[in-house]
């Protein structure tokens, strides 16, 4: 237990709100650019095809629906399961460097579908899915098809999901693309981008920029963001370099010193 000579400051509800809507861009109109922002945010939520545009719309100034699809369309940015099993729009070497930190958590989610998945290998599974998607891509519906004529006892939904838990999937354009409908198709991040996995993020650093975009915040609020666990040793590491407050329940905070903090 770290030592604590003096009472931390306590930061209201109010001004903990302006400090996230300042970090999140939504205090006035950036003027950061598309994929600037992405980066900042550290991605953005895209189950659906429109709400990535509709977020950076309220965020920046002059941004056009072809800022954000131009991207995805020149594979700069990519869509694709990472923070907390949810589709999320990642810059290219953001989604090379995310997907390989929040792994354990992916791993974890096929642990619901146990049941569907018995007598079924899991490593010959993530092998004959990259054969299949990087062949071309497919869709889920032709992947529970192909994985079941391997596993034909096993639940064809558990055989699909748990192939997108253990691969590092995009979904390819057309989809995602502004006024453009398409169903979803899938293939590794890999082979849409045509360069390997970069090393994992570290937990460290990921903390900083989580930070930079949602600060101040505890360490639950960071793994409930990032769907991982343990974090609270990359904080500790971090503690010296980072300034802790309060909120008003007493829960610890921590954040970034030249942060925004703007008066509530």
């Amino acid at each position: 237990m770290t030592k604590r000579t003096t009472a931390e400051p306590v930061l209201s509800t109010r001004a903990l709100n302006r400090a996230t809507l300042d970090r999140q861009l939504l205090l006035r109109r950036s003027p950061l650019s598309a994929m600037a922002a992405v980066e900042h945010l550290v991605g953005l939520q895209a189950q659906e095809v429109k709400p990535p545009y509709y977020a950076l719309a309220a965020r920046l100034d002059g941004f056009t629906p072809e800022d954000l699809s131009g991207l995805l369309a020149d594979r700069s940015a990519v869509r694709m399961v990472t923070m907390r099993s949810t589709i999320h729009l990642h810059s290219a070497e953001d989604s090379l460097a995310l997907r390989p930190l929040v792994q354990p958590a992916r791993d974890r989610e096929i642990n619901y579908f146990r049941k569907g998945l018995v007598g079924v290998d899991l490593d010959r599974l993530a092998v004959l899915s990259r054969e299949l998607v990087e062949a071309e891509p497919r869709t889920m519906k032709q992947l529970r098809e192909a994985l079941g004529a391997e596993w034909p006892d096993a639940d064809p939904q558990s055989l699909a999901v748990a192939a997108r838990c253990k691969l590092p999937l995009v979904q390819v354009t057309p989809r995602g693309l502004w006024g453009r409908g398409a169903q979803v198709s899938l293939t590794t991040v890999e082979h849409w981008l045509g360069r390997p996995a970069e090393p994992a993020a570290s937990a460290d650093a990921t903390v900083l920029r989580y930070l930079a975009a949602f600060g101040p915040a505890s360490v639950k609020d960071m793994q409930t963001w990032s769907g991982l666990t343990r974090m609270r040793p990359a904080f500790e590491r971090l503690r010296p370099e980072l300034l802790v407050f309060r909120d008003e329940n007493g829960v610890e905070l921590f954040d970034l010193p030249d942060a925004p903090r703007p008066d509530e």
